[in-house]
């Protein structure tokens, strides 16, 4: 059914169908790879899966945030300090790179950057390192269902940590880009309201100093930070998405399993 007012629709019953869709695609992917490495049922190939799963999130951490510096530098901006766990090659990339110091409260995080002033900028240096989610990510677990066995779970393994980097970022770096979108709306609409405060790359931490440590806040604070958090869930989705269509448009979407 749909619903027009004055000839604009405003309710189309597909919406919810098409929404569970959408929230379920990502998990569809990963079922439909993991039952073409498992057609047939082999130690070797649940080994491969963990093993390059573990590996390459081992090189990913690094590379994501190397890509968040990367990002900033294109945009104008400057990097003065990233900081790397020593577990994921800290100690090795401050000798490389000037800006890397080994050694953070998470796997890695960009503590010192500037943007001069730019929203674009700062969108870029944080959304940078997921287009490999959109370029290599999902089009490598989309093209897992329509592989041999072996194959599949060689994918599989590369790709999870990759393709899901969004999700696992929900609370980092996609709360930080809802962020900054809706504190700069907040900002143009209000000037007095600090909405610069609710910009943050961990929204539990942020959620911590600004409604459970004795300090004052206001409604608008909770709203924009709720906001904030759906707007970068959308971004998630949108993220995975764009990631669907490129690998459509490379032909490799998911295809039935082959015969073992």
């Amino acid at each position: 059914m749909h619903i027009y007012t004055r000839g604009v629709l405003i309710y189309d019953e597909k919406a919810p169908d098409m929404l569970k869709k959408i929230i379920a695609l990502p998990l569809e992917d990963f079922f439909s790879g993991l039952d073409a490495a498992l057609r047939t049922v082999s130690a070797v190939n649940i080994g491969v899966i963990f093993v390059l799963f573990a590996l390459t999130w081992w090189l990913y951490v690094p590379i994501h945030e190397l890509a968040h510096a990367l990002g900033c530098i294109i945009g104008g901006g400057s990097v003065s300090r990233l900081e790397i766990s020593p577990l994921y090659g800290g100690d090795i990339l401050e000798k490389v790179f000037p800006f890397v110091y080994s050694g953070s409260d998470y796997a890695g995080q960009l503590t010192g950057f500037e943007t001069n002033g730019s929203d674009l900028t700062y969108m870029l240096t944080v959304f940078l390192p997921f287009l490999l989610t959109i370029f290599l990510g999902v089009p490598l677990l989309r093209s897992a269902a329509g592989s041999p066995p072996l194959a599949a779970a060689v994918k599989l393994g590369i790709a999870l940590p990759i393709a899901f980097a969004p999700f696992i970022s929900f609370s980092g770096d996609y709360y930080e880009m809802g962020s900054i979108v809706v504190s700069r709306i907040a900002g143009s609409i209000s000037s007095g309201e600090n909405s610069v405060g609710w910009r943050s790359d961990d929204v539990f931490k942020l959620a911590e100093e600004l409604f459970f440590s004795g300090k004052p806040y206001s409604v608008a604070d909770v709203l924009g930070v709720a906001a904030s958090f759906v707007l970068g869930v959308v971004f998630i989705y949108a993220t995975y998405l764009l990631g669907v269509l490129w690998t459509n448009a490379l032909g490799a979407g998911r295809k039935k399993s082959p015969a073992p």
